[in-house]
């Protein structure tokens, strides 16, 4: 190496460990090649053990370069970590490998995951691109699960990121508190299957706002065990709207408490507000509020299905069920693509109760036609509502 290379050599050195003195772990210090075809996850696994381990610092952070694409295999980021906020700056994109058959041999159940990462914050106007239509017609057992999963991460969040093509759901969210979700875009074609774009699973305190999601399933999907969800300022489409559930489907006892969805638009989705419990199960879903929602050409804009079957109405009804109490709908306008605009099927053995409406104009998205509401044994009341009357008192 001549005086001028070894001099370059030095200077790049200083400047990578200077760059980790003050917090900084670029991927392309650790050998990411961006060339859109080598695999750069020793790269980044490298750039995050190297943030996490870190001693002395409060933050630390990896950081993802923009005008740069990076393929990455199967990866989980597992903490905990030493600095007390870490951030994972996507300024670059990151996609997955594009053929299903590079993830032979490999975990297909996950693709990006963080693990037990306190203070965890993902953000960088970048784009993550799972690059799922190579498996959108096989069998969706051998799917990729996801493209984004957060496990066991607190007091932390996801934003300013644009998630695309997944092979099933984009983002999942499991087992954490104190969670934010912000200024997300979640593009997948309405056609794609199982391609949900956010689901909330066993957490508590999460807030997701100011987010744009289409996708071939539910827009944003709430399993079990949850409490204090919000989601405020959100457009759906397409989609299969915003639902609570499927819950109890193995007859497990539910526990889905204080959600509250404010401020949405749903664009052309097949539900909008729904909540759906298969028969086996047990438990409540409670204290959940839809307020200021607004629908166009939506087929099933309010709905509630305590009887839910993978075949529609093919399954004998049981004595058991979730127990569906205090749901509030309020401010709710728009168009209906179907006749029934309010749909609430609930239980003969375990009726819902405690159901609110007020302020609710729905009409038939085709001129001429009229919509109507179809409520079983859903008791409550309602205040200013169109179509009406549906609740039992």
């Amino acid at each position: 190496m001549d005086v001028f290379g070894l001099l370059l050599f030095v200077l790049g050195l200083a400047s990578s460990n200077l760059s980790a003195y003050n917090g900084h772990f670029s991927v392309m210090d650790y050998g990411a090649t961006s060339d859109d075809q080598t695999d750069d996850s020793q790269a980044f696994l490298e750039a995050w053990n190297a943030a996490c381990t870190a001693l002395h610092l409060q933050s630390s952070t990896v950081y993802v370069p923009p005008q740069k694409t990076f393929l990455l295999n199967p990866i989980i980021f597992h903490g905990p970590c030493n600095p007390a906020r870490i951030n994972f700056l996507i300024s670059g994109t990151i996609m997955a490998p594009e053929s299903a058959g590079e993830w032979d041999g490999r975990d297909a159940s996950e693709w990006l995951g963080f693990k037990n990462v306190n203070g965890l914050h993902v953000d960088g106007f970048g784009l993550v691109d799972g690059q799922g239509k190579a498996w959108w017609d096989q069998s969706c057992k051998y799917h990729p699960q996801l493209a984004l999963k957060f496990m066991s991460c607190n007091e932390s969040s996801v934003s300013n990121l644009k998630v695309v093509n997944s092979a099933q759901t984009h983002i999942v969210v499991k087992a954490c508190n104190r969670f934010n979700i912000d200024n997300l875009v979640i593009e997948s074609p309405g056609n794609s299957p199982n391609t949900d774009g956010i689901h909330i699973q066993s957490s508590h305190n999460v807030f997701l706002t100011n987010s744009k999601i289409g996708a071939g399933d539910d827009c944003i999907s709430i399993g079990d065990y949850i409490s204090n969800i919000e989601i405020r300022n959100v457009e759906c489409g397409p989609g299969h709207g915003i639902s609570i559930g499927s819950l109890g489907r193995d007859g497990n006892y539910v526990q889905v408490e204080k959600i509250r969805v404010i401020d949405a638009v749903f664009n052309g989705t097949s539900n909008g507000a729904r909540i759906k419990t298969w028969q086996a199960g047990r438990g409540y879903v409670r204290d959940v509020t839809f307020q200021n929602l607004k629908f166009s050409y939506v087929k099933n804009p309010i709905i509630i299905d305590q009887n839910y079957c993978y075949i529609r109405n093919a399954c004998e009804e049981q004595e058991s069920g979730v127990q569906i109490s205090n749901v509030n709908y309020k401010e709710v306008s728009g168009t209906s693509s179907t006749e029934i605009a309010i749909n609430l099927n609930c239980s003969k053995f375990v009726p819902c109760f405690g159901i609110s409406m007020e302020s609710i104009q729905l009409m038939s998205a085709k001129a001429g036609n009229d919509v109507v509401a179809s409520c079983s044994n859903a008791y409550g009341q309602e205040l200013d509502v169109f179509p009406a009357p549906c609740l039992l008192r």
